[in-house]
């Protein structure tokens, strides 16, 4: 893949960040698999676990769905038995939906290998890089998010030069 805008990352950290992504990625691939999900569908009970209930609405926005697509994704979770429809306790027109928790064998299959060998890196780092690595998690988090929306963001296309 080439870039050629400019990148304020300095060589060296961005040379380790994008195989760290292409694993990342690879992981949930892996957790999703063990689960029979596709990568959507484990992104989206992932949302749910850490958020609530959520309207088909909010989810949409938070996973980068369009609203009918997540409806579809919502009927599958429901259907498959991996999320439920709740009432909404303050608007009874609402319906949201919530995840149905893993069992723990689901999540010792799903994510136990990538604690254990993550467990296995976060043991060698020093009480002082481990609050770097959560202050790093906690404000690269909303800029990922924030770059994904900017990304899908229409761009007047280029005129083409005579």
């Amino acid at each position: 893949m080439t870039d050629t805008a400019p990148d304020p990352l300095p060589r060296a950290l961005r040379d380790a960040y994008r195989p760290y992504f292409t694993a990342t990625t690879l992981s949930g691939q892996a957790a999703a698999d063990a689960l029979g999900q596709n990568p959507t569908d484990f992104h989206a009970l992932n949302v749910l676990e850490r958020s609530g209930p959520l309207t088909t609405g909010a989810l949409a926005t938070r996973i980068g769905l369009t609203q009918s697509a997540t409806t579809r994704l919502v009927d599958r979770l429901v259907r498959n038995g991996w999320a439920r429809r709740v009432p909404d306790p303050d608007d009874r027109r609402r319906v949201g939906v919530e995840a149905v928790p893993l069992t723990p064998q689901q999540v010792s299959d799903s994510l136990g290998p990538v604690r254990e060998h993550i467990g296995t890196v976060l043991a060698a780092f020093t009480p002082d890089e481990l609050r770097v690595l959560q202050r790093y998690f906690e404000q690269a988090a909303p800029a990922l998010h924030q770059a994904a929306a900017q990304t899908r963001t229409p761009r007047k296309p280029a005129t083409p030069s005579p």
